[in-house]
C-alpha cells in the first residue's frame, strides 16, 4: 500500500498546508517558495503515475488516492487566491463544484461496479489548471513581467476545459447508467 507511488501522492497532500501557510503570509519571497512547493507537488503527479505504470504497482489506493490529493492541491490554492482576491470566487466555485460532481458520479458507478477512469479531458484540465496557477501564485512581477494576466487568460482556459470535461463525463455516466438501468423497465 505505501509504495514509492504512492508516497509521492501523500507527499503532494502533505505539501498542501505549507503552500497556503506561505501564500497567506504573501511577500515577493513566500509567494516564490510557495510556487516552487506547488510546481514539486505537482510533478509528483506525473511522477507516481509514471513510476507506478512503468513497475506495474498500481493499487486501488493510489487509484482512489491520487485524483483526490490532485482535487485538495488545486482546490486548496484556488480558495486561498480567492482570500487573497487575486482571483474571482466564481471561478473556483465552478471548478470545485464540478470535481465534487465528477467525484460522485463515479463513486455512483463505482458502486455499481463500474470504473470510470479518468479521460484525456480530465487529465488535461488538471494539468492546464495546475499550469495556470504557477503565474497566479507567483503574482508579483519579476523583471519587470507581470504573471496575473497570464494566469487570468490560462484560467480562463481551464475553466472552459473543466466545465467541457465535467459534460463529457456527465454524458458517458448517463450512457453508462441508461444502459445499466434502461432494461430493467
Amino acid at each position: 500500500m505505501f509504495n514509492l507511488p504512492n508516497q509521492l501522492t501523500l507527499l503532494r497532500i502533505l505539501l498542501v498546508p505549507l503552500i497556503i501557510v506561505l501564500l497567506y503570509y504573501e511577500g515577493r519571497a513566500t509567494c516564490l517558495i510557495a510556487t516552487f512547493c506547488f510546481m514539486l507537488a505537482c510533478f509528483t503527479d506525473f511522477l507516481d503515475g509514471y513510476i507506478a505504470r512503468r513497475s506495474n504497482i498500481v493499487t486501488s489506493f493510489g487509484k482512489f488516492l491520487d485524483p483526490l490529493a490532485d482535487k485538495v492541491l488545486v482546490s486548496s490554492v484556488l480558495l486561498v487566491l480567492v482570500e487573497l482576491h487575486w482571483i474571482a470566487s466564481w471561478i473556483a466555485i465552478v471548478i470545485i463544484c464540478r470535481d465534487l460532481i465528477i467525484t460522485g458520479l463515479r463513486a455512483i458507478a463505482a458502486d455499481e461496479g463500474i470504473v470510470m477512469a479518468a479521460d484525456k479531458f480530465g487529465k488535461l484540465k488538471t494539468i492546464l489548471q495546475m499550469i495556470a496557477l504557477v503565474p497566479l501564485m507567483i503574482h508579483y512581477p519579476w523583471f519587470g513581467v507581470d504573471p496575473e494576466p497570464v494566469g487570468q487568460f490560462l484560467l480562463y482556459i481551464a475553466l472552459v476545459l473543466t466545465v467541457f470535461s465535467g459534460c463529457n463525463y456527465l454524458l458517458k455516466f448517463y450512457r453508462i447508467w441508461a444502459g445499466n438501468h434502461g432494461s430493467s423497465r
